[in-house]
């Protein structure tokens, strides 16, 4: 069985993809977007935090970043609109489905690549706070 957070974040994945289809979520892409994939949400597991030990259970914090990546004349608007969309798919039920106790937006900020058919990349991050048994990673607390 998978531990908790590989659960997490595939579910992450599997609720981002089904609010934003057809565009591809990619789990922490090793190349580049190109602009025939674009647009595309990339998904981007940054750290995993242990925030508490009580009673044989540990309470932990994973920190993921959803980056948007659009092209082209309207790459604004729709870098905006993804956005909220994945924001809403992952908010509308904050403990996804009871497998987390706590889901939170962090911050969001815009860049823009001009050298690169006005690419636009607007990422935001997310707190995700899940509950472990110390002696095992596959079942929560």
């Amino acid at each position: 069985m998978n531990s908790i957070r590989e659960r997490v974040l595939r579910e992450v994945i599997a609720r981002l993809s089904a609010a934003v289809a057809p565009v591809a979520v990619l789990r922490m892409p090793s190349a580049p977007v190109t602009r025939e994939a674009s647009p595309a949400l990339l998904l981007v597991a940054e750290s995993d935090s242990i925030t508490a030990h009580a009673n044989q259970l540990v309470d932990r914090q994973l920190v993921i970043r959803i980056a948007v990546i659009a092209r082209g004349a309207d790459a604004f608007d729709v870098a905006d609109q993804l956005l909220v969309t994945a924001h809403r798919a992952l908010l509308i039920d904050p403990n996804l489905g009871g497998l987390v106790l706590a889901v939170r937006e962090i911050d969001c900020e815009w860049d823009v690549d001009d050298a690169d058919a006005g690419a636009v990349a607007l990422p935001a991050r997310f707190e995700i706070r899940y509950r472990t048994h110390a002696l095992d990673l596959t079942q929560t607390g």
